[in-house]
């Protein structure tokens, strides 16, 4: 078994030392080992450019950006706590997480969506929360006396909401088809105010 460096020993003894979960240390030693691997040298002869350097390359590689910032953890408790250089952690950059746009449906797709459900209920309801951008809980909470045909909006205890115009006249047909039990107020009749 090979001996094991004074450098590696005080950093897994500083991070013993501060409780760190095994993994984490063995996470921490493994990102250390590998910067020091990629220069050929030992961390502590490495600077501030070296490890922006070393960023450069990983983020090259095309390594996630979670695997970016375990190394950036790694590098900045070592620099930080190991060497006990205080103005270089802080000046080791994280990398941002890329945001994905969603996939976004076309006004058909949406259409065929709605009417592919076989629930007149759900159907309303869905309509409802995609024609007024409503929440769950608004549309649970929405009666027919909710529907004001005339100003094409629906009641919500948050506000007026106006529908998406591409969504109102079928969020009005689909309502109109009555999936509420006879006896409620008919959404045919204009809310008046």
């Amino acid at each position: 078994m090979a001996q094991m460096s004074p450098l590696r020993r005080r950093m897994i003894e500083d991070m013993t030392i501060r409780n760190l979960s095994p993994a984490t240390q063995q996470s921490y030693v493994h990102a250390v080992s590998k910067f020091s691997q990629y220069f050929g040298r030992s961390p502590d002869r490495l600077g501030l450019e070296d490890v922006r350097a070393y960023q450069v390359h990983l983020a090259s590689k095309g390594v996630a950006w979670a695997s970016l910032n375990q190394a950036v953890c790694a590098l900045r408790f070592f620099y930080g706590v190991t060497l006990g250089e205080p103005t270089i952690p802080e000046r080791i950059a994280y990398a941002r997480e890329l945001r994905k746009l969603p996939v976004v449906l076309s006004a058909d797709e949406v259409v065929r969506f709605l009417e592919s459900v076989s629930s007149l209920k759900a159907r309303v309801a869905l309509t409802a929360a995609y024609a007024a951008g409503l929440r769950v809980s608004e549309v649970a909470a929405l009666k027919v006396r909710d529907i004001d045909n005339q100003r094409i909006a629906l009641e919500t205890a948050r506000d007026a909401v106006r529908y998406h115009p591409a969504y109102a006249e079928a969020f009005i047909r689909v309502a109109r088809r009555r999936p509420w039990p006879s006896g409620s107020h008919d959404c045919r009749a204009s809310r008046a105010r």
